[in-house]
């Protein structure tokens, strides 16, 4: 499919021919239907991450992989068929695009892109904004799930490399603001996000992402898995790891759904 990102100026470019989500939220930030409404990019949907891309909270975590009809259902209310393109886009540095970019690639959707940059590159690149929401016709999107790999909790510690992706202070569990448990799932690297973007706010190249992987452990040679705190912004590292050319497994539940069994192990420091 090639690259997984799409830049603003090609998003400009081509926005009679795709479909556009508008995936706005952040943990604690401005709620997302607003910003919305304070402006979009032109035919762009809102997506509502905890109602559309997630199930309720539980033994699963935070974030739970959504029922696949709901999933399926939201997707063809916002407008997503089978055979058009899709592009994501979020104002939180692709955290939350991420997620519906990888739901909508693990039920079969075979050409989906996250801006690169989010919405501040969209304005910064001179992109029409428009404040009236369109309603959109009807999709014919159909859920397959299964086309990207998936860890569950009883094969997390066997895996060759598992990345967390939380900050390095949650990592190391000196602290932690959202769950109730702090710490790590053993044998765990930690590769941050926020180290995925340049200065500009957008994905580095796909040669410094490799690099940055390799200088922890992951060089493509081996079976990797990636979690963070609930399984949002951990497809954050799936996504640079997409471009830097390795595939990498999700472990949904994440860090919030390890813990909600406490015979499972715990590492710190």
């Amino acid at each position: 499919m090639g690259s997984p990102l799409i830049s603003a100026t090609d998003l400009r470019e081509s926005l009679g021919d795709v479909t556009v989500l508008d995936v706005r939220y952040r943990t604690g930030g401005a709620a997302g239907p607003a910003e919305f409404d304070a402006g979009h990019v032109p035919g762009a949907v809102y997506v509502d991450l905890d109602t559309a891309l997630a199930a309720a909270p539980g033994d699963g975590g935070r974030h739970p992989l959504p029922d696949v009809a709901v999933f399926e259902a939201a997707m063809r209310a916002a407008g997503v068929r089978n055979d058009r393109p899709v592009v994501v886009y979020d104002d939180w540095s692709g955290l939350a695009a991420g997620r519906a970019w990888w739901l909508l690639r693990y039920h079969g959707h075979p050409d989906v892109r996250v801006l690169d940059g989010a919405w501040p590159a969209w304005r910064e690149a001179g992109g029409a904004v428009q404040a009236v929401a369109v309603a959109p016709e009807p999709g014919d999107f159909t859920a397959r799930p299964g086309a990207l790999p998936v860890v569950e909790a009883d094969d997390v510690l066997g895996v060759a490399v598992l990345v967390d992706a939380r900050a390095p202070e949650r990592f190391r569990g000196e602290t932690e603001p959202i769950d109730p448990v702090a710490g790590r799932i053993p044998g765990a690297v930690n590769v941050p996000t926020t180290t995925n973007l340049g200065p500009d706010g957008r994905f580095r190249p796909a040669a410094q992402l490799r690099a940055l992987y390799a200088a922890a452990g992951v060089t493509g040679e081996e079976d990797v898995a990636v979690y963070c705190g609930s399984g949002v912004t951990a497809v954050h590292d799936i996504l640079a790891l997409e471009v830097a050319g390795i595939p990498a497994a999700l472990y949904p539940g994440s860090w919030s759904g390890w813990i909600t069994d406490p015979s499972r192990p715990v590492a710190t420091g």
